[in-house]
């Protein structure tokens, strides 16, 4: 689907403020932000320690302006090239990347990750290694049969999704296309890790309010099959009680799986 085609106006272009959504990203000081944060980097930790998945080039398919999911997968990928549906987001990584003026300041969760690994004191040489290893900023548009065009690149070894699938797709057949639109971009037998949440069907950045496609394991499980992956490992978690009060989104529960492409 061309971007002229999408039924909507486009609201992530124009009302999408990425400093307001990194709200959510200062640790210790969201209970919303906190419970998706530690949920999230714990199994990509998992994922991406030695003996997990490695390879080449992988691909983050709407990064947003975070960089929390590149954590862990620096350590065993050389190359990531972050992706994402609008500009004020590209203009938001590019800015930590580059190390300007008003980045956001990612150090407590990059603490948290360097902990998981085993040595919170290693903090700045890693992300020292995540701007060594980010390599592009590219724009992407999962409805698109080629989500990354005009841009040409070699199949990756991984796709890591984070958050995106639920609010790029507008209805069940958009997110199906979707994820068969991912697997053009992966090599035979490649992975894609893909986490978000449950049943959401809205969430807040500042008082602008986006609506998304809720997303159930079924559904998911269906969508995969038929797009052509195999799941290798898929985790669940339900909504702790002591955010069901916090009424900026109403996702029921996270997921986090890992799904090669089955040739």
């Amino acid at each position: 689907m061309a971007l002229q085609e999408r039924q909507e106006p486009d609201v992530y272009q124009e009302n999408f403020e990425p400093t307001s959504y990194l709200e959510y990203y200062r640790m210790n000081q969201d209970p919303v932000g906190d419970e998706v944060l530690h949920f999230l980097l714990k199994h990509y930790n998992a994922t991406f320690k030695p003996g997990g998945l490695e390879g080449k080039l992988l691909i983050d398919i709407g990064s947003g302006p975070t960089i929390y999911q590149f954590l862990s997968a620096c350590e065993s990928f050389q190359e990531i090239i972050a992706t994402d549906y609008t500009d004020k987001n590209l203009q938001e990584l590019e800015k930590w990347l580059k190390k300007m003026p008003g980045a956001f300041d990612w150090s407590p969760v990059v603490k948290y990750v360097c902990e998981l690994e085993g040595n919170r004191d290693k903090w700045a040489e890693k992300e020292e290694r995540v701007r060594r290893a980010v390599t592009q900023v590219l724009k992407c548009d999962v409805l698109k049969e080629r989500p990354l065009e005009p841009a040409v690149l070699p199949p990756a070894d991984g796709l890591i999704s984070s958050l995106c699938l639920e609010a790029a797709c507008p209805t069940p057949q958009a997110c199906r296309d979707a994820l068969r639109h991912l697997r053009t971009l992966l090599r035979p037998g490649g992975h894609l890790v893909l986490s978000g949440g449950f049943e959401t069907t809205f969430f807040m950045v500042g008082d602008k309010r986006f609506s998304t496609l809720p997303l159930n394991e079924k559904f998911l499980r269906e969508a995969l099959q038929e797009a052509g992956f195999i799941i290798e490992k898929l985790e669940k978690v339900t909504r702790a009680a002591e955010t069901h009060l916090d009424n900026r989104s109403d996702y029921t529960g996270l997921f986090f799986l890992v799904a090669r492409r089955g040739d």
